[in-house]
């Protein structure tokens, strides 16, 4: 089971997805703010399960790792870009 976030955290979070409708991008931060807040606002007597708490790690690592191998393609497609215009490109005689 989840563990309840406070109102004045569910109201910045509700403000924070308003705010961000019009620019839809999530990014590592935003999830790392979600699990800082929920584990701040925890209730001290009913902790979340451990479980839970490895499977959102695991989630964030994986995230991660997307975001990384999403900029090593695009850096790639760029190489890729430059040896291609480098190549179909006449070749200047002197």
């Amino acid at each position: 089971m989840m563990p309840t976030i406070s109102s004045t955290t569910a109201a910045q979070t509700s403000t924070a997805s308003s705010t961000t409708a019009a620019t839809p991008t999530v990014d590592k931060n935003m999830f790392l703010e979600l699990l800082v807040a929920q584990l701040k606002n925890q209730d001290p007597l009913n902790p979340a399960d451990g479980t839970q708490f490895v499977t959102q790690l695991a989630q964030f690592q994986q995230l991660e790792q997307s975001v990384n191998m999403g900029q090593d393609i695009s850096a790639i497609r760029a190489d890729m870009d430059r040896v291609v215009a480098s190549t179909s490109s006449p070749a200047v005689n002197s």
